[in-house]
């Protein structure tokens, strides 16, 4: 299997980025589209299977707060058809960074999330720092 082929990261990343702007923006039918239709999803304090347990989740959730960042973000490749994203993201006035990775896989329709994880230190587990 070939690593980090540069079409495959170059691809995943521009869809990554546009799924964040998506999720910034609220855009709950644009973000909902990066998802495979069977796609798991880890929140912090939930969890979907599925676009309309996703669907429903997300049209009952606020907006984010403003000035969302991220920090250390990585895309790999694996193979041709599979990637993984992983980053910290942040909020001003916020010291701890949460944690988000996604896998994504090359579907006939395109690439899409097809499981996701989002996740908050706990207060005793070492974290960096938000800047």
């Amino acid at each position: 299997m070939i690593l980090d082929l540069p079409d495959v990261v170059s691809e995943v990343s521009a869809a990554f980025e546009a799924y964040e702007e998506a999720l910034v923006a609220n855009d709950v039918d644009r973000i909902i589209g990066f998802f495979a239709g069977d796609a798991v999803r880890f929140g912090i304090a939930d969890q979907q299977s599925g676009a309309a347990e996703q669907e429903r989740w997300r049209r009952a959730q606020p907006t984010l707060p403003p000035g969302r960042h991220l920090k250390d973000t990585t895309v790999r490749g694996y193979g041709r058809d599979v990637a993984i994203v992983t980053t910290l993201f942040g909020y001003p006035g916020r010291e701890i960074l949460g944690r988000q990775s996604q896998t994504w896989a090359r579907l006939p329709e395109g690439w899409r999330i097809v499981h996701a994880h989002v996740s908050e230190p706990g207060p005793d587990a070492p974290v960096r720092q938000s800047r």
